[in-house]
């Protein structure tokens, strides 16, 4: 039963999209996945995808899966570039790890339009402009 399974919380674990560079026409932006934590954490699997409506038509991108593997204590990885035109999109990063041999799994979702100016913070440890979820 799903009552009797552990409540493995996510905490110190972070995804953000990261303003790389720029330039009058183009921005480069990449997704991350941050460990904020002091252990390491081992096996990292991301899924990602986005979906939404655009033009007024339903759109659904390709489900990538990104295996990362270990990523040390107060570390980050890059996971994939991101262009702008799915930034009116829901994405979403589904991120599972272990530690210890204890799987542990969050879903982060950027929301449609959460991507803008408005919301950009210094990402910790990566020290560029982004959005974060943590």
């Amino acid at each position: 039963m799903k009552k009797d399974l552990p409540e493995n919380v996510v905490e110190d674990i972070a995804m953000a999209v990261v303003l790389l560079s720029e330039t009058p026409e183009v921005k480069n932006w990449t997704v991350y996945v941050v460990n904020l934590k002091d252990i390491q954490i081992d096996n990292v699997l991301i899924s990602s995808k986005g979906y939404g409506e655009k033009h007024a038509k339903i759109v659904k991108t390709s489900v990538l899966r990104h295996f990362i593997g270990d990523l040390k204590a107060k570390s980050y990885a890059g996971v994939e570039a991101i262009d702008t035109e799915v930034f009116g999109l829901t994405n979403e990063y589904w991120l599972s790890y272990y530690i210890g041999g204890v799987i542990y799994d969050k879903k982060f979702i950027f929301l449609p339009e959460s991507i803008v100016d408005e919301n950009l913070i210094r990402i910790p440890l990566i020290n560029k402009p982004g959005v974060m979820i943590k």
